[in-house]
C-alpha cells in the first residue's frame, strides 16, 4: 500500500477555534489524507478541570466546514454510546461529510492495570467514566460487546430493516435512513493491541492502528505486527488487505526523533501514520508538518 499521512488534534485544553484552524489548513494540504480526534470527556494528562470538547459534536462541525480531508475518531469508545444511536450518529456525519468518515472504533473503558502502554498512574477510564455514570466491564466482555457493534453498525448501512439479539444488545425492527453515502458504509478502523483484538482486526478492519513511542516501543510493534499477519493468515485474509496505521506523538523541538521513528515504523510495514500534534499548535502547524515530517520521510522511502 502507498504511504500516506494523517494529523490528529486532541480536543483537551485547546479553543475550538485552534483545532478549527489547523483542521482549515490541513484541508488545503493533499500531504494530509485525513484527520482525527479522540473520543474522551475528562483530561488524561494536565490540570484535571480544564476544557475537553465531545469528539462527534466536535467532527461534526469540522465536517461542515471541510471539503477533502477524510475524518475520524481515533477512536471511538464503544462504551460511550449505544451501538444502534453511533450507527445513526455516523451515518449523519458521512452524509455531512460527502462520504469522508472513517469509522473508528475502540473497546473503551475496561478494567485495567495502572500504567498501561506507558500512561503513568492509575487507569484514567476509572474518574472518566464514574464522573459521567458509564461502566467499566472486563476486557474480553469489552470485545464481545465491540464485535455485536460492528456487526449492528454494518447491518444498519446496507439493510433497510433488521432485528437483532445478541448477548448484549437486542434491536427490534432497526431502520435507518438515510444511509451513508459511501455505498457499504465508512471503512472500519480498529485500535488495540491485544491478541483477542487483533483477532477481530483481522476479521472485520480495513484498517489497524496503534500507538507508538513512548506508548509503544518497537519490541512490542514487531510482535504485535507478526502476530496481525498470523490472525490474517489463520482465516485466509490476505495480510496485504489490511492497512497498517501508526498513531506518533510529534516533538516540535526534535523534529529527527519523529522522523525516526516513523521511518522505522515504515520499515516495519506500516503504511499509514497519524502524526499527533502537541499542544498548543504552533502557526503554520501543517506547512510544519509537511517540511519537517512528511516530506524527508517520503523522500527516504522513495
Amino acid at each position: 500500500m502507498k504511504l500516506t499521512f494523517g494529523l490528529k488534534t486532541t480536543p483537551m485544553h485547546v479553543p475550538y477555534a485552534d483545532i478549527q484552524r489547523v483542521w482549515r489548513e490541513a484541508d488545503e494540504v493533499p500531504q494530509i489524507r485525513d484527520a482525527w480526534l479522540w473520543d474522551h470527556l475528562l483530561p488524561l494528562a494536565g490540570p484535571r478541570n480544564r476544557d475537553v470538547l465531545e469528539g462527534w459534536t466536535l467532527l461534526s462541525a469540522i465536517a461542515a466546514q471541510t471539503e477533502r480531508l477524510r475524518l475520524g475518531l481515533l477512536v471511538t469508545s464503544n462504551r460511550i454510546r449505544p451501538p444502534a444511536l453511533l450507527g445513526k450518529i455516523a451515518s449523519t456525519l458521512d452524509v455531512i461529510s460527502g462520504g469522508r468518515l472513517v469509522m473508528g472504533l475502540g473497546v473503551g473503558g475496561t478494567h485495567q492495570p495502572a500504567g498501561l502502554s506507558g500512561i503513568p498512574g492509575p487507569n484514567p477510564a476509572l474518574e472518566e467514566y464514574a464522573a459521567y455514570g458509564l461502566t467499566l466491564v472486563p476486557p474480553g466482555e469489552g470485545i464481545d460487546r465491540l464485535r455485536e457493534t460492528i456487526e449492528i453498525l454494518r447491518r444498519m448501512w446496507t439493510e433497510d430493516e433488521f432485528d437483532f439479539h445478541g448477548r448484549y444488545y437486542t434491536l427490534e425492527r432497526n431502520r435507518n435512513a438515510p444511509k451513508p453515502i459511501q455505498p457499504s458504509g465508512p471503512p472500519l478502523l480498529i485500535g488495540g493491541w491485544g491478541n483477542r483484538m487483533l483477532r477481530l482486526v483481522a476479521e472485520y478492519a480495513d484498517i489497524w492502528n496503534i500507538s507508538g513511542p513512548p506508548h509503544t516501543d518497537f519490541d512490542v510493534l514487531t510482535d504485535r505486527v507478526r502476530r496481525l499477519d498470523a490472525e490474517c493468515l489463520r482465516i485466509g485474509r490476505d495480510p496485504v488487505t489490511l492497512s497498517r496505521s501508526l498513531q506518533q506523538i510529534v516533538s516540535y523541538d526534535d523534529p529527527a526523533s519523529t522522523r525516526a521513528i516513523v521511518q522505522r515504523a515504515v520499515g516495519l510495514g506500516f503504511d499509514h501514520i497519524v502524526l499527533s500534534l502537541p499542544r498548543p499548535y504552533p502557526d503554520r502547524a501543517v506547512e510544519w508538518l509537511v517540511d519537517e515530517i512528511i516530506e524527508p520521510v517520503e523522500d527516504a522511502a522513495a
